[in-house]
């Protein structure tokens, strides 16, 4: 595994940021780390990178433990952080330089080169970093991350600012790095996730509630939806009363159900449509959209 975080906890003073979270991202994978904020997702990503300590618990990246003081995993990994940290007086291609040399790199200027075309800096490679707007900003951060060739990718909110054909452009090189190396990425825009990421960690209050494939996750919520559409007249307070339905809503000639429990509403409708005599012209479950999912799990 490229990632390994084992019974993570962190405290700041007496309040719990992460509270025992265990989890793994495998070499190759592209895994979306989602949360409200406040949830602990930057906390963890500095813990992983190596940013600020953790209070228990071990963090591995690429087989070697995680510590603040250690730089054999640093170079392992690329970050960009939430807040995007730069030299705001420096040029583009100065700043990238720089980044290069600190790691001891000996091609310099073809990597810088290479970059700067990688993440679309080509028309702005010549100006000074704080007369950038935010997504070109973005992308410098995004090739500071990357320039030294890492393993891991650690990316908060990597695609922040960036108009629709940036995210495009990103999206795309994001989903180029995963197959050869690990990337985890924190975002708030859930067709970003549903777009790239091979699977989805969802945390709420320090606590994982979800780790598996989004589509998965769509179809294992307790919360169901489905339409269906009846020939002959029926009340909206009949068919409120039926087992497990929370919400009943008409919709065009049919009708919208929301309800929760294990059974399937699909059934259940079935078997009362035929003690009542009724004759189903629709029936279908509405596929919960990520962040539908992302709602029940973390409200």
């Amino acid at each position: 595994m490229s990632i390994e975080v084992t019974n993570l906890i962190k405290y700041y003073g007496e309040q719990a940021a992460v509270r025992d979270i265990t989890f793994s991202v495998a070499k190759g994978e592209i895994v979306g780390f989602l949360g409200p904020n406040g949830a602990g997702k930057s906390t963890t990503m500095k813990i992983i990178t190596g940013f600020i300590p953790c209070t228990s618990g071990d963090v591995k990246v690429c087989g070697l433990p995680v510590d603040v003081d250690s730089l054999d995993t640093r170079q392992l990994i690329g970050y960009l952080p939430e807040n995007n940290p730069l030299y705001l007086d420096m040029y583009v291609k100065e700043y990238l330089e720089f980044v290069a040399k600190i790691y001891k790199m000996s091609d310099v200027r073809d990597r810088v080169s290479d970059m700067v075309k990688a993440v679309g800096l080509d028309i702005e490679q010549n100006k000074k970093i704080g007369a950038l707007s935010k997504g070109y900003r973005q992308r410098v951060g995004l090739a500071q991350a990357i320039i030294h060739d890492p393993q891991v990718l650690i990316l908060d909110e990597p695609t922040s600012g960036l108009d629709p054909n940036q995210l495009a452009e990103i999206r795309e090189l994001i989903r180029t790095i995963g197959k050869e190396k690990t990337v985890m990425l924190s975002t708030h825009i859930m067709q970003e996730v549903e777009a790239i990421c091979d699977r989805v960690v969802i945390i709420n209050k320090g606590q994982i509630v979800a780790d598996d494939k989004a589509s998965i996750l769509q179809e294992n919520t307790s919360h169901q939806t489905i339409y269906v559409e009846f020939e002959g007249e029926i009340t909206k307070s009949s068919l409120a009363k039926i087992k497990q339905i929370n919400k009943v809503e008409n919709v065009g000639k049919g009708w919208l159900l929301e309800g929760s429990g294990g059974d399937d509403l699909r059934k259940i409708i079935a078997q009362y449509a035929q003690q009542q005599n009724l004759l189903i012209l629709t029936l279908r479950a509405e596929e919960k959209t990520l962040e539908e999912v992302f709602k029940e799990l973390t409200k």
